[in-house]
């Protein structure tokens, strides 16, 4: 097995004078180099646009006008997420968070939308709605690792793709109903597979960010090991750990906030799926209160402490969720390079609700990581891949003085990241 693990950034003038297609002259880029491997992006969580449209069986919240919520019916698609408009205006905000949120059904077993409320990915297949319709913020998400590509050659539609998702829901482990994800894996296997046609067959580098990575190391665990060798010819994953983070329990804490951290986000599947380890934490206390701690092995009793008192909720948690999480983050058995940051913002290790008013603001004890995702987390896919004897290629950056955002904004760490997918490609 080639296990590498690397520790050290490239300094940042010899990447520069190592790196000619980064300069462009007069906005031209260079000529795309003969031998590029197609790429297919799976961005962060909440970066894919998603449409919606209302059917006759939508009813309006009680807590919401029914005109202004039930107004869009039968009018045909509309923007969903991301809607900069929506969530500027308090009289929109009700109706938007109703029609993002999920129903989870038990006679199913089975997340889905809301009733009268029928969504989908807006522009599968391409890179072209990876940003926000808030005029105000530029480049997000993927869309400098986007310009970058171009920038060496790549172009979108012809060797890049992109693979937005419903980021509200999440995989589920075997025998656990799971259409919408399944649907996802097909969709992005059909993408792959045409991807590898149009580039004289040539197999595809998959780059995830975050919860991207996520789902790209589920989609490829739920592929045969055959179809793998054949259409995959490297994974990297960026901004990613194998134990979730803790900063997640303070997202659970509270039922208030926008859209995305109250009520609304807590129907979502995913909202589960990047809470600790207990592979990972152990039994170490995560959140401390007077009257007792958690510990990664204690989730169902925080849950129903900070408002899950459905009692399915916590066994759904323990069906679903948790061996969903623990299954992800098998060894993908594809050359594999994991790139995280750390050092560039202090990273919540600890929270202490001392009256244990989980609605207040915590205490919070601060550890190294990437401001989102713990070290701990990104340590342990040295030992889960890395450590796999049938995982043949395995490569761990840890890039300094960035951020999990910064992977895919700030210069260094972005060529870092241009690099890893030029050097696959070569390989």
């Amino acid at each position: 097995m080639d296990v590498q693990l690397h520790r050290l950034l490239l300094p940042p003038l010899l990447f520069l004078l190592s790196w000619p297609f980064l300069l462009r002259d007069g906005g031209r880029s260079p000529a795309a180099p003969p031998d590029l491997h197609p790429v297919v992006l799976l961005p962060g969580h909440v970066c894919s646009q998603l449409s919606a449209r209302l059917t006759d069986e939508y009813e309006p919240p009680a807590t919401a006008p029914p005109a202004i919520c039930g107004a869009r019916k039968g009018e045909g698609w509309f923007r969903l997420w991301e809607n900069h408009t929506a969530l500027q205006d308090p009289a929109l905000l009700p109706c938007y968070a109703d029609q993002l949120r999920l129903v989870y059904d038990p006679a199913a077993r089975d997340y889905r939308d809301a009733d009268g409320v029928e969504t989908r990915v807006v522009s599968f297949g391409s890179t072209s709605d990876f940003g926000s319709d808030n005029p105000a913020i530029k480049n997000d998400c993927m869309r400098m690792l986007v310009d970058a590509l171009e920038g060496v050659g790549y172009r979108d539609g012809e060797n890049m793709f992109g693979a937005p998702y419903d980021f509200r829901y999440a995989p589920a482990p075997p025998g656990q109903p799971n259409l919408h994800f399944s649907g996802f894996v097909s969709s992005l296997r059909r993408l792959v597979e045409r991807a590898s046609e149009r580039n004289r067959g040539r197999p595809v580098i998959l780059v995830g960010h975050s919860h991207g990575s996520l789902n790209a190391a589920a989609f490829l665990n739920q592929n045969t090991l055959r179809w793998r060798r054949r259409y995959i010819k490297h994974f990297v994953m960026t901004s990613m750990g194998a134990g979730g983070a803790v900063g997640s329990l303070k997202t659970l804490a509270s039922d208030t906030g926008n859209v995305l951290s109250g009520n609304t986000s807590r129907s979502f599947a995913s909202v589960f799926l990047t809470l600790p380890s207990p592979e990972v934490f152990g039994h170490a206390p995560l959140l401390i209160t007077r009257a007792r701690n958690y510990s990664a092995y204690d989730l169902p009793e925080f849950l129903a402490a900070v408002g899950f008192s459905d009692d399915e909720v916590a066994a759904r948690y323990r069906a679903r969720a948790l061996p969903a999480a623990l299954n992800v983050f098998r060894a993908p058995l594809v050359p594999m390079t994991c790139i995280n940051a750390v050092g560039g913002a202090p990273t919540a290790e600890k929270l202490v609700y001392w009256d244990g008013d989980f609605s207040a603001e915590p205490e919070v004890v601060y550890g190294d990581g990437d401001g989102t995702i713990n070290l701990a987390s990104f340590l342990a896919l040295d030992t889960v891949i890395g450590g796999d004897p049938d995982q043949e290629y395995y490569k761990s950056i840890l890039i300094p003085n960035t951020t999990h955002s910064g992977i895919m904004k700030v210069g260094f760490a972005l060529q870092r990241v241009v690099g890893e997918i030029l050097e696959a490609s070569r390989r």
